[in-house]
Order: C-alpha cells, then sequence, then structure tokens
C-alpha cells in the first residue's frame, strides 16, 4: 500500500482532498494531514511517504521550501502542488518529475494525476526534481512583498513593550501565542508562531523547528551531532537552540 503526507492550511480544502483521494486512489493510505509547511516537512522526513500533496502557499515554509528539504530527507517522495494559482510556471511543472492540481480541485485531474504517480512509481526511476524546484522557485518569487515586520507590541507582565524586531534573539511557539526573546528577557505576542514568519524579512529570520524562529544574526555557532540535528549557540543569550533534523538542509542553504 502506497502512503501520503497531505499539507494544506485550510481544514476544508485539506478535507476534501482527503476525500477525493480515497475515492479515487482508495489503497492510498494518508498517514499524515498537516496545516503549514513545518509540520509537513518533519511528517515527510519522519513516515518518508510514497508521495506527499504540498499546498504552495501556506503559513511559514511554502510547499516549494518544504519539497527544498525533502529532497534529502526522503528522496523517493513524489510531489504534487496544490495551488489556486495558475501563473506558477506551468511549463516547468510539464517538464518536470513533479505534478500540481489547481484548486478546487477536480476529480478528473486528480485521476490523471493518480496515474502519473502510478506509472513513474512502478518503473523504479527515482525522480530528479531539484532542476524542476528551482524553476519553480522562480516563477513563483512575488514580484512586491510585503514591507517585513520592523516592531513589535508584546506584554510583559503588566507591562505592554515595543520591541524593535532587530532586537529579537527568537521566537518560540506557546500554544496559541508567540514568546519573543530578547537579550534581556521575554514578552508575550499574541499571535501565534506561523502567522508570525510571514510578517518576518526571510532574509534575517529561519524557522529551525514548528516552535521556534531564530535571528540570524543573533547566532554565535552552529553546531552538528552524528544523527543530523544541529544546536545554535546564541552571542546574548545562555541557552542553545535546536534545529530539527528537516530543517537542517534548509538552514546549511542560508
Amino acid at each position: 500500500m502506497s502512503r501520503a503526507v497531505i499539507a494544506e492550511d485550510e481544514a476544508l480544502l485539506r478535507s476534501a482532498l482527503g476525500r477525493l483521494l480515497a475515492e479515487t486512489w482508495p489503497e492510498l493510505d494518508v498517514i499524515a494531514e498537516c496545516e503549514d509547511g513545518a509540520s509537513a516537512l518533519e511528517a515527510i522526513a519522519e513516515y518518508k511517504p510514497d508521495v506527499a500533496f504540498l499546498d504552495i502557499r501556506m503559513p511559514g515554509l511554502t510547499g516549494l521550501e518544504v519539497a527544498t528539504a525533502a529532497i534529502e530527507s526522503s528522496p523517493a517522495t513524489q510531489i504534487v502542488f496544490t495551488t489556486a494559482y495558475d501563473q506558477y510556471a506551468i511549463d516547468a511543472f510539464d517538464r518536470g518529475a513533479v505534478d500540481y492540481l489547481l484548486k478546487p480541485i477536480v476529480p478528473e485531474r486528480l485521476a490523471a494525476t493518480v496515474q502519473r504517480l502510478k506509472a513513474r512509481a512502478a518503473s523504479g526511476i527515482p525522480a530528479d526534481i531539484a532542476q524542476t524546484l528551482r524553476q519553480l522557485a522562480q516563477a513563483a518569487t512575488p514580484s512586491g512583498h510585503a514591507t517585513p515586520l520592523t516592531w513589535i507590541t508584546a506584554s510583559a507582565g503588566r507591562e505592554t513593550r515595543l520591541i524593535m524586531v532587530d532586537d529579537i534573539v527568537y521566537f518560540r511557539a506557546d500554544n496559541k501565542y508567540t514568546v519573543a526573546v530578547t537579550a534581556d528577557g521575554e514578552s508575550l505576542l499574541r499571535k501565534p508562531i506561523r502567522e508570525l514568519l510571514d510578517e518576518l524579512d526571510p532574509n534575517t529570520f529561519k524557522q529551525i523547528h514548528r516552535s521556534t524562529i531564530v535571528n540570524l544574526k543573533a547566532i554565535a555557532a552552529v553546531i552538528r551531532d552524528d544523527t543530523g540535528k544541529g544546536t545554535l549557540r546564541l552571542k546574548q543569550r545562555p541557552e542553545t537552540l535546536t534545529v530539527s533534523q528537516p530543517f537542517m538542509t534548509l538552514f546549511r542553504h542560508m
């Protein structure tokens, strides 16, 4: 039996794809359903599924970033992108070893995709998708990003603080909220970490774990162990931060 991971941030669309797959590919076992890129990347690394259905636009890591990192953690996993936007270099999809599904997904298109996935799996020839992903990443780069956050308001006890984003060493998830850690303390930001990542400068802040975002300028050293995990030593904080194994690929390309 083949196994799959579904990554889609909208619950209704995630459930709809699961139902369509159950009808179109009944022998497929959906082993994980994820609502963001970080969870998807960890699920692919853990389960090494035969196929991953990835929404291109997700909070935090995009589907393209997940697929790029998954090449190392699970090279045999076939990739199918789902998107509501048809401007994403359809030629690159058609020439490459990945498939795409336009939302709303129609059964006929899904059935054709399933047949291609089965044919590739039966051929036994591993797909080389790295070049295709590079082309897609270039085509999917928006012409104008929103201006990244420069400051946030967060609470520390009864005090509301105005904190410059450059002063934040790292962010840590805390249930539905996020803890902003600076050199001299912690403050609570009333926003989930998965939403916060999209508002930060991607050249400065990187997700290193599903619950941690680090300021690259605050890193003193990276230590790698034999299991593939990494540990970050910080310039202004005594604690260290763990880089989970699936995220090490992204971290090495910083």
